[in-house]
Parts: C-alpha cells; sequence; structure tokens
C-alpha cells in the first residue's frame, strides 16, 4: 500500500486510480452524509480526486493516505454546501404546501441522519469520522489538523447532544 502511495506521489497515475477506488465508496459515503443527496455526493467524489490528484505529492504522510482523502472529502462538501446557500430556492410555499398534504397522516421516524444534520460542521465532522469512517479520536484530531483535546470535546458535546435530541423526541430511554 505505502509503495502504491509513493508510486501516485511520483506521477504514477495507475497507482492514484487503484488508491481512489480503493476509498471511493467511504469517501460517497462521507459526502452523502454532508450533501443529503446521490448528485451531490458524486460531485464532491470527483472534486475530492481532482483535488486530490493534483496534490498528492504534498501528502507528508502516506499511512494516514485514507484520512487526507476524507478529509479533503469533506472540505469539497462543505464548499459545495456554502455555494447552494447563496442559491435562491423559488416558490418554497409551494413545497411547503405540497410536502403537508403528503405527510398529513405519516407518523416521521427520527433516523440518525436527521440528528447528525442539527450538528454544526465540527461536531459533524468528528462524528463521522470518528463513528462513520472508524478512526480513533487521535486520527480524528489528526484529520481535522485540531488539538486532540479539542477533539475530544468536540466529541463529547456532539455526543451529549445528540442523546438530548433523542430525550426531547421520546426516542431515547435510559
Amino acid at each position: 500500500m505505502l509503495n502504491l502511495i509513493k508510486k501516485a506521489q511520483n506521477g504514477n497515475d495507475k497507482a492514484f486510480l487503484t488508491l481512489f477506488q480503493k476509498y471511493e465508496q467511504d469517501i460517497f459515503r462521507t459526502a452523502f452524509i454532508y450533501v443529503k443527496n446521490q448528485s451531490d455526493a458524486l460531485d464532491v467524489v470527483q472534486e475530492t480526486a481532482y483535488r486530490s490528484f493534483k496534490s498528492i505529492k504534498n501528502l507528508k504522510e502516506p499511512k494516514y493516505f485514507k484520512t487526507w482523502l476524507i478529509r479533503i472529502a469533506i472540505s469539497c462538501a462543505i464548499d459545495l454546501l456554502r455555494k447552494q446557500k447563496n442559491v435562491i430556492q423559488m416558490r418554497t410555499e409551494f413545497e411547503e404546501f405540497i410536502s403537508r398534504d403528503i405527510n398529513e397522516d405519516i407518523d416521521l421516524e427520527m433516523t440518525v441522519r436527521d440528528l447528525i444534520e442539527r450538528l454544526n460542521e465540527d461536531e459533524k465532522s468528528v462524528i463521522i469520522l470518528r463513528f462513520y469512517e472508524g478512526l480513533t479520536i487521535k486520527e480524528v484530531s489528526e484529520t481535522l489538523e485540531i488539538p486532540l483535546g479539542t477533539a475530544k470535546t468536540i466529541l463529547y458535546r456532539a455526543i451529549d447532544k445528540l442523546r438530548k435530541d433523542l430525550k426531547g423526541d421520546g426516542l431515547y430511554e435510559q
């Protein structure tokens, strides 16, 4: 694996493609959690491929290749969300009218994704890296380039928020 990363850093396109494909599903999952739809998640994967290909020579620690890719994916997803905030949505009253009729008699279920959406960007990043990507808290702090203590604080704060949200909705019992 490290040999493949070295080859990619030296300009071997096939080596980079092999590496990227190995982690493409992880990148897609991470992107999807942020952007919430397949089309945008695929755009994030594509942008991640482009950015990582252009900057692979700057990767200092080859053993952190996956976390480096995930960090780029998170950055791309956040960039996309920021761009979308600048787009003005038209006819929101029409959408509200339609969704009211459709959901009138349906009990809505709280999903983990809904809960994660309530977190701020820092908390969301830490939760995704820790529990979806399976990184240790130390790896999370290195990936996000924040102190270990800060990563722990953000993680515990996010978990506490998630618990309170579950409790508040009557879905959580101790």
